[in-house]
């Protein structure tokens, strides 16, 4: 284990029966409220960034939102909040997906993507894999392309990365914590 690698994790709070029994909730608030612990999340993700190309950042709501932002803003990079449906105004574009139990959706902007723009997307955790590869969708349909996907931690057992993998046609996985 890097010593970045053991730096976050020994930031992440483990709550047991959240938000139900039987789940291990990974609490990242004490990771984000440490000033150095933060800086050096945001450093790396903005160095997959750049080794990507991307030419912006797209984070899924919400903790997406608190990664990316900084991110973006550190490799000088647009940001895109893809958002719950119903959340922007104006014209969006929007992509549902299935749940275990149900379906959401979600939407983007659609003029803040291009078919010039490379798309890191970023967010806090890679469980299943649903809410990432409708933002891939997403992202394609609206003309752009998807350099990338970094999360902060992959929880393996759920399998999100064998779901990803034909979505993300040959582009880079990061995580940088597997769980």
């Amino acid at each position: 284990m890097t010593d970045i690698q053991e730096l976050l994790l020994s930031r992440i709070r483990d709550v047991a029966d959240y938000p139900e029994p039987g789940v291990m909730f990974k609490d990242i608030t004490p990771l984000l409220a440490d000033p150095a612990a933060f800086t050096v999340l945001t450093d790396t993700l903005a160095g997959i960034a750049t080794s990507t190309g991307a030419t912006k950042i797209v984070g899924l709501e919400a903790r997406g939102f608190i990664l990316g932002a900084p991110v973006a803003v550190r490799a000088g990079l647009g940001f895109i909040p893809v958002r719950k449906a119903g959340k922007l105004p104006g014209a969006t574009l929007s992509q549902a997906y299935d749940l275990e139990y149900g379906s959401a959706e979600i939407e983007v902007h659609a003029e803040d993507l291009t078919s010039g723009d490379r798309v890191l997307i970023v967010d806090d955790v890679l469980a299943t894999g649903g809410t990432a590869e409708a933002a891939i969708h997403l992202i394609q349909r609206a003309g752009a392309e998807v350099s990338g996907l970094a999360v902060l931690m992959e929880l393996g057992f759920l399998g999100g990365r064998t779901r990803l993998e034909p979505a993300l046609a040959g582009a880079p996985l990061e995580a940088l914590l597997q769980v």
